[in-house]
């Protein structure tokens, strides 16, 4: 009997950069300090909007996120039509790519940045322009330097995940000020709740008179809730309706409408549990300093260590005593901000582990 014929498929696809999530933890004795993850469960009040929500789950969320759109246009001072929800800030990360950038064209991006870049990239047919870290911080300048003819979308990841560095004001103004206006920017500002340095600038502000820049955030790590995957896009019209078209419909489930809006309900007592995970990041990061470990400063849920060959070695280690951190190659580790009991432990590790 002759063979089936094979589907024919992209004959690249084998060289798709992939993007590596972090590993499931093997079991509930181990802290799982490795996917950038809040800590906390949700809220009660969230909960109960979720569980609401069940009763619907037979029909179609609203695929404009009517309610969600006019509570964020509230929350940030901007008008509705500038917003767009979807997946995650990942998803909307995907969709403006689609919306921008083909076959020919470049996107210029930090690295190390964040890991789904290169993959998201490639998929829409341009080529990544990978710019090196310069003391583990977006080297802006290089960024803008590289800037060509056929570049048509700079990603700038702020605070960067997985260093955890931050970009100033003054220097993101001028990069801004130096990128084409036909050339699309985009801030990734996913860990923007947990930003405490007052000249890291909120990415809203800067775009209001920047048609070219939009504004990329989460639910995902702040609000805690990352197993729903919704995040928005803040755009000027022409973008935002690009987006919109570009997005796969019912992008975003209603429970992940409904606990969203639950959760912006109850801000002030989720920002609460945000000053308790940056006061953690602190001591983490004094404690790590303080046991000899490079640490550079984060403004993230997270900080990083870069260990070079001896990466594996010290994931490995963590894990062994019940912690897991994400290795990256043989570059370094990123830890994850946790609970005081979680931070302690993975402390006394990384003070005991020897090279």
């Amino acid at each position: 009997m002759p063979s089936s014929p094979v589907p024919r498929l992209r004959a690249d696809v084998s060289g798709l950069p992939r993007y590596v999530p972090g590993r499931a933890a093997p079991s509930d004795l181990v802290d799982k300090l490795s996917s950038n993850e809040n800590p906390f469960p949700p809220l009660p009040s969230v909960v109960a909007a979720m569980r609401e929500e069940l009763g619907r789950v037979n029909r179609y969320p609203d695929p404009a996120n009517g309610e969600l759109v006019t509570r964020l246009s509230t929350r940030l001072a901007v008008p509705a039509e500038n917003i767009v929800p979807g997946a995650g800030s990942l998803g909307v990360t995907r969709d403006l790519l689609c919306a921008a950038v083909g076959s020919g064209d470049e996107v210029v991006f930090a690295w190390r940045s964040f890991e789904a870049y290169p993959r998201l990239v490639w998929a829409t047919g341009a080529t990544p322009v990978q710019i090196p870290l310069r003391d583990e911080r977006h080297d802006l300048t290089a960024m803008a330097d590289a800037l060509t003819s056929r570049s048509r979308l700079v990603l700038v990841c702020n605070p960067n995940n997985p260093t955890g560095t931050a970009v100033h004001r003054g220097e993101l103004e001028r990069f801004l000020d130096r990128v084409p206006g036909d050339v699309l920017v985009v801030l990734d500002e996913a860990y923007r709740e947990f930003v405490d340095d007052t000249d890291v600038p909120d990415g809203i502000a800067l775009q209001r008179d920047r048609p070219n820049v939009v504004v990329l955030r989460t639910f995902s790590k702040a609000y805690g809730l990352a197993r729903l995957r919704v995040g928005y896009a803040v755009a000027h019209p022409p973008v935002a309706a690009a987006l919109r078209a570009c997005a796969v419909p019912f992008g975003v489930s209603g429970l992940a409408q409904a606990a969203a809006r639950a959760s912006l309900d109850a801000e002030p007592e989720l920002l609460e549990r945000v000053g308790t995970l940056t006061a953690e990041r602190a001591r983490v990061i004094r404690a790590l300093r303080a046991a000899g470990r490079p640490v550079p400063d984060s403004q993230a849920n997270f900080v990083w260590l870069r260990l070079g060959a001896h990466t594996p070695a010290f994931a490995e280690a963590c894990l062994t005593a019940g912690v897991m951190v994400r290795p990256f190659g043989d570059e370094g580790v990123r830890i994850t901000i946790g609970t005081p009991e979680q931070n302690d432990r993975l402390l006394k590790i990384a003070g005991d582990w020897q090279a």
